[in-house]
This record gives C-alpha cells, sequence and structure tokens, in this order.
C-alpha cells in the first residue's frame, strides 16, 4: 500500500510541510530584515545566522537522549507551539517598533533551541509512523515537500517583507507552527513510552551515542562530508545574502524568488532520488550526486547583474538538487542501520556535529566577508562544500551499490567492539 494511502503518513507529511514552510520563510526573512531595516554588517549577519543554529552545538547531544527517553510526537508538538511563541512576541516587538539587532538575534536564539529539539525528534519518529522496510519512499516525500518548502518559504518570507512590513512577515511563520501542532495533534500511531528501568547516566547515553557514530566506518564518512558541506555553506550563507542585496542591489522580492531556486531543485531532487537509486543502487547515487553537483558553487563568486545572475541561480538549483538526492539516501542509510532505542541519540550526535558547526560556519562567512570581501568568502565557500566529498570517495561506500542486508548493530556492540563494527 502506498503512503498516500496512510492517514498518520499524510498528517505527520503535511505538518512537516507547514512546519517547514515556516522555518524557511525565517531563515530568510529575518536575515532580510537584518540586513534592510537594521543595516547588519558582514560579521552581524555571521552572527545572526549563527544564533539560529547554534543549539545544536549547546544542547545537540541532550537532547538526543531526552528524546529517547520520551514518546517523540508530544515533543513536536511542544516545539511548535513554543517556535509559534516566541515568533508572536517578535510580532508584537515589530508593530511596537521596539524591535533592534539584539532583540531579533535573541528571538532567533530561542527559535533555534526549539528547532533543535524538533529536528531530532522528528527523525526519530519516522521509523515509528511508516515502518522501516519504507523509509526510503517515506523520506523521499518528506524531502519532496522539505524541498518544496525551500522553494515557497523563501519566496514568502522575501515578499511579505517587502510587501507587508515585519510584522506580518513573521505573523504568517506563527500561523504555520500552530497549524503543524494541531496537524501533529491529530495523528494516532501508538508510540509506546520508553522504558524507564534500564536507564544510565545522561553522560554515558550521551558518550554511547556519539561513539556508535564515530567509530563505524558508514556513519563516520556521511557524518563527515555532511558536516564539512554544511561548515562552508554555512560561511556562504550571510555572504550570498549581502552580495544579493548589497553588490548587485536586488529588491526582497528579487532575493527571495533567487533563494527559491533552491527549492525548484529539491523538488525535482526529491521527485527523482527514489527511482535514482533503484536504478543505480542508493549508496552509489548518494556519493555521485555529492560529486557531480556541489563543485558548480564555485560559480557563484562570479556572478553579476543581469544575465550574470544565472551564475548564481544556476549552481543554486544544482546543488539542491544534488543534496537532495543525497540526503535522501544518508538519512535513509541512517535509520536503517540504527537500532531503534538508539535513534535520538544516534540523530543527535549526527545533529550536533552537521548542524553544530553551522554557527561556527557562520561566525567565519563574517570574519571572511570582512578579511577578504564577500566574492573572497564566497569562493573560499564553495571550495569547502567541494571538498566534502572526499569522505565518501575515500571510504568503502565508493565501492557499494546498496547497503548490505545485515542486521543493524546494537548499541552494545557499537560501544564495546570497535572492531566488529567496522568489518
Amino acid at each position: 500500500m502506498s503512503l498516500l494511502k496512510h492517514a498518520d503518513f499524510r498528517l505527520f507529511w503535511a505538518a512537516q510541510t507547514v512546519s517547514t514552510v515556516g522555518a524557511n520563510m525565517s531563515r530568510v526573512a529575518l536575515p532580510l530584515l537584518a540586513a534592510t531595516t537594521l543595516a547588519a554588517t558582514p560579521f552581524e549577519m555571521g552572527v545572526l545566522q549563527a544564533a539560529q543554529t547554534i543549539a545544536f552545538l549547546l544542547v545537540g547531544l541532550p537532547a538526543g537522549t531526552l528524546v529517547d527517553r520520551k514518546r517523540r510526537r508530544p515533543i513536536l508538538i511542544t516545539c511548535d507551539l513554543l517556535r509559534a511563541l516566541f515568533l508572536a512576541c517578535l510580532v508584537v516587538g515589530f508593530a511596537l517598533e521596539r524591535v533592534d539587532f539584539t532583540g531579533l538575534m535573541a528571538a532567533s536564539l530561542a527559535i533555534g533551541f526549539a528547532t533543535a529539539f524538533y529536528e531530532i525528534a522528528y527523525q526519530s519518529y519516522i521509523p515509528a509512523v511508516v515502518g522501516r522496510e519504507r523509509l526510503v519512499e517515506g523520506n523521499a516525500r518528506l524531502e519532496s515537500t522539505n524541498a518544496a518548502a525551500r522553494l515557497a518559504g523563501p519566496t514568502l518570507g522575501g515578499s511579505l517583507v517587502q510587501l507587508l512590513g515585519a510584522a506580518l512577515a513573521v505573523s504568517a511563520q506563527v500561523v504555520s507552527h500552530l497549524a503543524s501542532a494541531f496537524l501533529l495533534s491529530r495523528m494516532r500511531t501508538v508510540e509506546e513510552t520508553p522504558a524507564r528501568g534500564d536507564r544510565r547516566r545522561m553522560t554515558a547515553e550521551i558518550a554511547s551515542g556519539l561513539r556508535f557514530v564515530l567509530q563505524q566506518p558508514v556513519f563516520r564518512a556521511i557524518t563527515g562530508s555532511a558536516a564539512t558541506y554544511n561548515f562552508f555553506y554555512a560561511v556562504m550563507m550571510p555572504l550570498v545574502m549581502l552580495l544579493l542585496v548589497e553588490e548587485l542591489g536586488l529588491s526582497g522580492t528579487t532575493v527571495g524568488v533567487l533563494m527559491a531556486v533552491s527549492g525548484l531543485g529539491g523538488i525535482l531532487g526529491a521527485a527523482a532520488a527514489g527511482r535514482l537509486a533503484a536504478r543505480f543502487g542508493q549508496v552509489r547515487v548518494m556519493w555521485l550526486a555529492y560529486l557531480l553537483t556541489v563543485p558548480t558553487t564555485l560559480l557563484i563568486p562570479l556572478a553579476h547583474g543581469g544575465w550574470g545572475i544565472t551564475l548564481f541561480a544556476v549552481p543554486w538549483f544544482t546543488v539542491s538538487f544534488g543534496i537532495v538526492v543525497y540526503n535522501v539516501g544518508q538519512v535513509s542509510i541512517r535509520q536503517a542501520l540504527c537500532p531503534p532505542d538508539m535513534l535520538g541519540r544516534m540523530n543527535a550526535s549526527v545533529r550536533f556535529i552537521v548542524w553544530g558547526i553551522l554557527s561556527l560556519g557562520s561566525l567565519t562567512g563574517g570574519v571572511l566577508g570582512e578579511w577578504i570581501g564577500l566574492r573572497g568568502g564566497l569562493f573560499v565557500a564553495g571550495a569547502g562544500m567541494t571538498a566534502g566529498v572526499l569522505w565518501l570517495l575515500l571510504s568503502r561506500l565508493v565501492r557499494m551499490r546498496d547497503l548490505p542486508a545485515e542486521e543493524p548493530p546494537t548499541p552494545q556492540d557499537a560501544a564495546a567492539s570497535p572492531s566488529e563494527t567496522s568489518k
């Protein structure tokens, strides 16, 4: 039976879609407000970008342990309600003209903490909703709407800031998170409450999650490539916004449309991921998608006015296509190989590394923008993103077509016998 006929998956899918639209609106609307209304410098833009993701670095690991100790759906609902509350505070602040850069950064930090818990619980909840045998189909469908959200969110965020003002732009994001919480509350999937008797100290559980990720070659290669990509992607983001707004003089709507090009590439990537994996192999397609698309980012520093804007738009589209194909593969591999009682800690460990590093990348991007200029910083970012594929090319993944049919390792195996789990 197709997942389209699965009632709870449809609710989960819809909730994730509207929530991600709101999150992507925030990721463009808030920096755009900083660049235009608050006249932020390159370093301030880097600090603001860091504020949106630093929660993964600060609380990502304990969040995974807490997620493993609780049912995941209530966590998702709570995080959506908290994000709606923090954004509502911004609406009031903008309406009263009382929001400065410090206030905007504080709100971004609070939203980032709620997002960290949401993202870890979300990826840990998918197997309970669809079952392990449907992970590729479920992740492909979820990635398709994540990509659609990356298409709609930036366009809406940029347009609403320009056309309706800050307060109404942020109000739309409040509504999206409230709608997500309502849809999640309608789900009926029975999720067992994790047993309390065998819990260890939080530090021991955190350590077991990190060992599970870092001691196994497959997890280590995937995590290393994603972390390298994300660090340099974060270097690029504050510089891209300033390139489009300051150097090219584009309007908020135009910036939103250009940023949304990545969403279109992602939609097509998600639609193609399953068929490409079936034809060429799930593992092979994952690293090929990275290798063939990410190097196009080296064209972005050459973008200029007129037709030269295609030197931004084409790589932005191409990379999104490839990274979504890569993400469908790597997320499905991680979920398939991880024992159910380790999912929260595994996802938290991965997110701690690959998302926690975003804040460091954003700060680095701000420093590079001040030091060697926007275009120099963008070239460094593109080269670094491209280098992330080396983790995959130098691992045993490059010799595999699909994952071997074997039982996933247990947490005890991962913690106690690195040599066995590396076979």
